[in-house]
């Protein structure tokens, strides 16, 4: 009698188990879509604030600037995607062994780069996604007020000179961009740790001096 009652309850415990599992999976599945739209929802605001504070610092430094300032200020935002590009690779790609060790020695900004690696999917999208293409917008638009600079100080223009001018510059702006990105991209996946671990020392020096 006893194993049947045993048996018995074996077989109710399964069933049990058997309902509770795709109810457990259900709450999982909608934590995490829960999660997705929050995370949405947080980039499109960060990505608003920061596409008008960057666009602001681009259209102020163009504001009578000379052309070569002008190139400067292209290059910066070319220069910003690529950096923020590479720590988005970088993160994804970095191992956190060393940066175990490192925080156990008490390494400055080894605790900041773990933190980092456990983010990396938010880290990743916020470096490539959010900065990296509002980077490219940015210098797109550079690089426009840059053509027309171009095109006024010419002392001859055509049509085909004026053509000429756009697609030079567009085509240099795009080739920095993606050339940049693609060298970056290979030094971020053989030099994770490193890059991590200098990111992690200029977050610290900032969280110490924000402390202070």
């Amino acid at each position: 009698m006893d194993t049947d009652h045993g048996a018995r309850d074996g077989k109710h415990g399964e069933a049990r188990d058997k309902k509770a599992g795709p109810r457990d999976k259900r709450g999982e599945g909608k934590e995490k879509k829960e999660w997705r739209f929050r995370w949405a929802v947080q980039v499109f605001f960060i990505s608003v604030a920061l596409s008008g504070v960057l666009s602001f610092c681009s259209s102020e430094a163009l504001e009578g600037a000379e052309l070569g300032l002008a190139f400067g200020v292209l290059a910066f935002f070319i220069l910003l995607g690529i950096v923020f590009d590479i720590i988005g690779v970088a993160v994804t790609a970095a191992d956190e062994r060393p940066f175990h060790s490192m925080a156990a020695r008490k390494t400055p900004g080894a605790r900041q780069a773990l933190s980092l690696i456990r983010r990396a999917n938010k880290v990743s999208s916020f470096c490539n996604d959010v900065v990296g293409d509002i980077c490219g917008i940015v210098s797109g638009s550079t690089a426009a007020v840059i053509v027309l600079r171009v095109q006024e100080a010419l002392p001859v223009r055509t049509p085909l000179i004026t053509v000429g001018v756009s697609l030079g510059i567009t085509a240099l702006v795009s080739g920095m961009t993606i050339g940049g990105k693609a060298v970056g991209k290979t030094f971020a996946l053989e030099k994770s740790t490193a890059v991590l671990q200098l990111v992690g020392r200029v977050m610290y020096v900032f969280s110490n001096h924000r402390k202070r």
